[in-house]
Order: C-alpha cells, then sequence, then structure tokens
C-alpha cells in the first residue's frame, strides 16, 4: 500500500455550541483532534493518509472509523482499548470568540507509547505528521513523538510537525522545552503567530521565522490567522496574504491549512505553490461550524482560487 502521509495524534469527539441558542445550550457533534483534522484535510485534497491513533472500543471510537474510512483515510493502523475512552471537547462561542473544554484524561489515545509506533508505515510513507498537542497528553505519547520522528530520519521521511500550544495540558515552560527541542528534528515547523509568540517572546514574524530556523527547523510555514502565511528556509522567505470572508468558525481552520499545504508538498508542488493552496482552503473553511464539517474539496480551493484570481 502506498502511503503519502502518516498523521500521529489524539482524535476526539467534537460538540460545538450551535448559534442564536437559548439556555439549555444546544450542540452539533463533530468531530476534532488537531491530528485527525489534518488527515481529513490532505485525504480531501487528494493526498493518500494513513491514521495512526488510538481510540476506545465505544462508539466514539466507531464513528471516527466510519468517518476516516469514508473520507479514504487508511485505518489499518489504529488500535482500539478494551476499556479507555475516546476522549470528547465541547466548543463553545462568545463576544470573546471560542473556547474550549476538554474531557480527555485517561483516554486511549493518552496511553500510546514508543512500543506502538507502525515503523514499517513510517519508513514507506513520504511524510509524518504530528503536534505538541500529541507531546502534551501524556509521557508515554510524548516520548512516542520523539521515538517516530527517530524512524522517520532513520528511513528518510520527511516530518512536519504543529506547535499546537494547549496550556490547559502542561506548562508553558514544559511546552517551550519540549516544542523547542522537537523543531531542531523536524524538516517542517508549524507554528501559529500568536502561539509562537507566547513560546518565543518574540513579536514579529519574521524573528520567529528565523527562531525556528536558528533552532534546526529546516522550513518554517507561519499560520498568521486573518493576515495570512509565511514560508521560510535559510535560503528564502514569502508570504501568502489572507482572505476576506464571512468567518464564523476559525475552529480547526490551521489544521485545515496543514493538510492543505502538505497534499501539495506530496503532490511534488513548490513550498510557494502550496502556501497559496494551503491559504485558500483554511479561509474557506472558517465559513462553517465545526473542525471538519466545512474543510473544501479540491474542487472547492479550486473555484475560489479561480474567483480571486
Amino acid at each position: 500500500m502506498s502511503i503519502d502521509i502518516v498523521s500521529f495524534g489524539e482524535p476526539l469527539l467534537e460538540f460545538s455550541q450551535l448559534p442564536g441558542q437559548d439556555k439549555p445550550v444546544s450542540y452539533l457533534s463533530g468531530y476534532g483532534g488537531d491530528t485527525s483534522n489534518f488527515a481529513v484535510s490532505a485525504a480531501r485534497q487528494g493526498a493518500k493518509v494513513a491514521m495512526f491513533a488510538h481510540l476506545g472500543s465505544d462508539v466514539f471510537g466507531d464513528q471516527f472509523v466510519d468517518l476516516w474510512n469514508a473520507e479514504g483515510v487508511f485505518t489499518d493502523w489504529i488500535q482500539r482499548h478494551p476499556t479507555a475512552p475516546t476522549g470528547i471537547y465541547f466548543i463553545s462561542h462568545d463576544e470573546r470568540g471560542h473556547h474550549f473544554t476538554f474531557y480527555r484524561e485517561g483516554s486511549a489515545a493518552s496511553l500510546v507509547s514508543p512500543t506502538d509506533l507502525p515503523e514499517d508505515l513510517i519508513a514507506d510513507a513520504k511524510l509524518l505528521h504530528t503536534s505538541a498537542i500529541t507531546h502534551a497528553i501524556s509521557n508515554g505519547s510524548c516520548d512516542a513523538v520523539f521515538a517516530a520522528i527517530e524512524l522517520a530520519k532513520k528511513h528518510n521521511t520527511l516530518v512536519s510537525f504543529d506547535t499546537n500550544l494547549r496550556l490547559k495540558l502542561w506548562t508553558l515552560d514544559r511546552a517551550r522545552a519540549v516544542i523547542h527541542e522537537t523543531a531542531r528534528h523536524v524538516d517542517f515547523c508549524m507554528p501559529s503567530l500568536d502561539e509562537a509568540q507566547l513560546l518565543t517572546g518574540l513579536n514579529d514574524a519574521n524573528e520567529i521565522a528565523d527562531f525556528y530556523l536558528n533552532l534546526g527547523a529546516k522550513t518554517v510555514v507561519l499560520k498568521m490567522g486573518p493576515e495570512g502565511a509565511m514560508v521560510a528556509t535559510t535560503g528564502e522567505r514569502f508570504t501568502a496574504k489572507g482572505h476576506k470572508v464571512e468567518t464564523v468558525d476559525a475552529t480547526g481552520a490551521g489544521d485545515c491549512f496543514s493538510g492543505a499545504f502538505f497534499s501539495q508538498i506530496v503532490a511534488g508542488k513548490t513550498p510557494r505553490e502550496a502556501l497559496v493552496y494551503a491559504n485558500c482552503a483554511a479561509a474557506l473553511t472558517t465559513t462553517g461550524y465545526g473542525a471538519v464539517v466545512p474543510i473544501p474539496t479540491t474542487a472547492q480551493v479550486a473555484a475560489f482560487q479561480e474567483n480571486i484570481s
């Protein structure tokens, strides 16, 4: 089986608050978890994606398997825990934006360890993708991320790492230490501007890009929200401006961006072409509610690009 991308991390079933509701609040169920969102995004853009994750042997775990199968994400390497549950989270909205409440302690995904890693899968893939959230959910999972990166390097598989910062999971000092150490070993480091400002103490986008390049990341892809995104290497850097759309929910926009970006990279596109494409995909995903449902297809991104050209 030929796989372009392996996505390693924690799936979470999502309950998103519906707008305009009086109490009691109503929620729309959906799917979340940054690496799962990433996998769906990359698959919708045509990449052959495999998800590596642990799920509970519960209804929510069944729903994730059904989702990935429907999206064309390969599930052969999914492991089901007999007692630990699939994690869940709630999204609430107010005048300050969207807020997350997580119920993931002791989840099946948090019990992964380095001995569980599918070396053959990582060896055969073009790219391994993981995130700081996968680090943060447990010590065993943190060790597994470093071990997965070592396996990828052993087999000349590219590595992308999203610095997704969730301070409900760990302290800022520990997050800094682990994220910065990981960035030293990856081909693509994917920070978001607001989180990178906390992690680095820097404010300027170019200085942040330089910081991660100096750590050892070969390419930095800095996500800047409505302002667009930047790609930086030691030899060049370029940006793509944000697009004005009718945004209703930015949940998962960064994951959509990353999945779209790497779908283009594994297809042989240049980083500049991938950046422009991913910027359009991320804008489109903010026009719907939830992390997965509004992720656009290749045809939708192409139509959007044609309209703005």
